[in-house]
């Protein structure tokens, strides 16, 4: 899980990097869901090759991006919570947010990548 979480700080500053971009034109919910799109290819093959060590194959791919609807669901309404609710500023509610992902993004994931 030490690999994954590494590997899940740098997918952070990718998915980071364009979401402050984002929300200079877009809601942050927008930019967040858009940010978080982008970042899931790289975080695949960085978890077949370092995490699962395993060779991704399409089909891992294609149900790969589970995974990532499971991190979606986490951090959108961590995000919606710490931003509406909490008043924690839109810059840094995703940071926060995606501490509360780790655990979940890693037990589907390795669902996905050892068994599909």
């Amino acid at each position: 899980m030490f690999v994954f979480a590494l590997i899940g700080v740098l997918n952070t500053a990718t998915y980071y990097g364009p979401y402050l971009v984002l929300l200079a034109w877009f809601p942050y919910l927008v930019a967040h869901i858009l940010a978080t799109l982008l970042s899931m290819t790289g975080s695949f093959f960085l978890n077949a090759r370092f995490t699962y060590r395993i060779r991704p194959t399409w089909r891992k791919f294609l149900l790969f991006p589970l995974s990532n609807a499971a991190n979606l669901v986490v951090t959108t309404a961590g995000v919606y919570v710490l931003v509406d609710l909490a008043h924690v500023g839109s810059g840094y509610a995703p940071l926060i947010a995606s501490l509360a992902a780790i655990p979940v993004t890693f037990l589907v994931s390795r669902r996905i990548m050892v068994t599909a």
